[in-house]
């Protein structure tokens, strides 16, 4: 049977349609997942088309998948946080959802605080059990959409649910129902999609849940989980580790429309963000994260790294105030108390600070040829350099001012007394035998006792 695809204009087969294999024994795909080796990504040479949908945003799930791997932040941290999203994602709403636990009284006095703020993004939105009194009690707190696990790997079927895949399929069918019942548009996490049977349980259980959606006049969202992160961004590679023909297959033999496709997907072998650009430019609209990359295990994707692909991508930030990122990473690090690596992207203390001499010296005379873009303008955050034995007094002066913020007539130049006491004591520590950089605490410590407390640590 021939159809005019609305998507790509052409006449496309529609008898791809996949019955459920509801096998006896779980299928492991122990060729690709041997456990006691490293995962192993298979080709198939099988080629899926580009297709960038008109419209892609941002979701979060810091105060869901990533509060499960932090001590719980506070009523107000999450208030400020979100305050500071909504700020990040603009007037156009890139970042477009956040997802909260309704567990507790304390998870329900943030989402109350957080309507409370009027603010039209992001879009609050839950996660919950599978039960008739937990869809009334997001019901009563005005949600209009709602996450719910739908495990879809015979790792999780088999081995967790004790299951058969038909008896999963009936069971998270009836969960859907629920939902609609209550008027509630559901949202199916596909959890472990990159280890399931795609055309013999993922494809036929998401076929049942549009028409569920069509019979019941509702959307149902579709996230697209990497739950273990073994998804890979590569062309012509075979289903379940290929991102690209996921996302395809779930259009192409389920007519998942792009705006009710996401993907989620998680670090733990450093694919978290190219897979997510990868989900965007073959079809999802959503791609889901959390600040700071903060989630399970290795953590998910960063949503201040998808900010700057949404750009790149997209040629503009489209309203989004990236200055906002700045002022979320100081805030988990002064009020929350989390530490950021250094060298982390973006948010890192360091991300932007050149250590080699001939760097710094490169930086001094024009901070483009060797910082990635105007930190300055765009995450209000100024290039630096790391003080070492090569800096000089004039490297030396140019760190004192802006690891200090020191403006104007507050700024000391290179033959100021501190900046000279400070070279000779460098120079001492590298005649002794030193060969690393001096880090921001050992400097801070040296200035506040050169200075007699004048200059105390940032």
């Amino acid at each position: 049977m021939l159809e005019l695809s609305g998507k790509t204009n052409l006449l496309e087969q529609k008898s791809y349609r996949y019955q459920l294999q509801d096998v006896d024994e779980a299928n492991l795909y122990r060729d690709l997942y041997p456990y006691e080796s490293v995962p192993r990504v298979s080709f198939n040479h099988r080629r899926v088309p580009l297709g960038m949908p008109e419209d892609i945003w941002i979701t979060d799930t810091t105060f869901r998948d990533g509060q499960q791997s932090v001590e719980p932040y506070t009523v107000k941290q999450i208030v400020d946080l979100f305050k500071l999203m909504s700020r990040l994602g603009g007037p156009f709403g890139i970042v477009r959802q956040s997802e909260f636990f309704v567990y507790t009284e304390k998870d329900r006095q943030a989402i109350e605080e957080c309507q409370d703020l009027g603010l039209r993004f992001p879009e609050i939105t839950t996660w919950i059990r599978a039960t008739k009194e937990d869809f009334a009690l997001i019901k009563d707190l005005g949600i209009h959409e709602t996450g719910m696990l739908t495990s879809c790997s015979d790792y999780h079927i088999f081995n967790k649910l004790k299951m058969s895949r038909k008896e999963a399929m009936n069971h998270y069918l009836k969960t859907v129902a629920l939902a609609f019942e209550a008027g509630i548009m559901p949202r199916c996490h596909l959890e472990d999609l990159t280890r399931a049977d795609f055309y013999g349980f993922v494809i036929p259980f998401v076929n049942e849940l549009m028409k569920m959606s069509q019979d019941a006049k509702i959307p149902v969202r579709i996230r697209a989980c990497d739950t273990m992160g073994y998804g890979v961004p590569y062309s012509e590679v075979a289903i379940p580790r290929s991102v690209p023909g996921i996302v395809y297959g779930l259009q192409h033999y389920s007519d998942v429309p792009s705006e009710l496709l996401e993907w989620h997907g998680h670090n733990d072998f450093y694919k978290a963000v190219s897979n997510a650009s990868t989900a965007w430019l073959y079809g999802a609209s959503g791609v889901n994260c959390s600040l700071l990359g903060i989630g399970e295990r290795s953590g998910n994707v960063p949503l201040e790294a998808m900010v700057f692909e949404y750009a790149s991508l997209r040629g503009s930030l489209d309203g989004m105030d990236p200055t906002a990122i700045t002022d979320i990473a100081e805030y988990f690090v002064n009020e929350i108390g989390y530490q950021i690596p250094p060298m982390t992207p973006f948010v890192g203390r360091s991300f932007n600070v050149t250590r080699a001499g001939i760097h710094a010296d490169g930086l001094m005379k024009d901070e483009e040829i060797y910082n990635i873009f105007d930190t300055k303008k765009l995450l209000n955050k100024k290039p630096s350099v790391l003080l070492g034995k090569n800096s000089g007094l004039a490297g030396i002066a140019y760190w004192v001012n802006d690891n200090y913020n020191l403006e104007g007539d507050a700024m000391i130049g290179k033959h100021d007394d501190l900046v000279m006491k400070l070279k000779i004591w460098i120079d001492n520590e590298y005649a002794g035998g030193r060969v690393t950089t001096l880090s921001t605490q050992e400097l801070e410590a040296k200035i506040s006792e050169l200075s007699n407390g004048k200059y105390k640590p940032v």
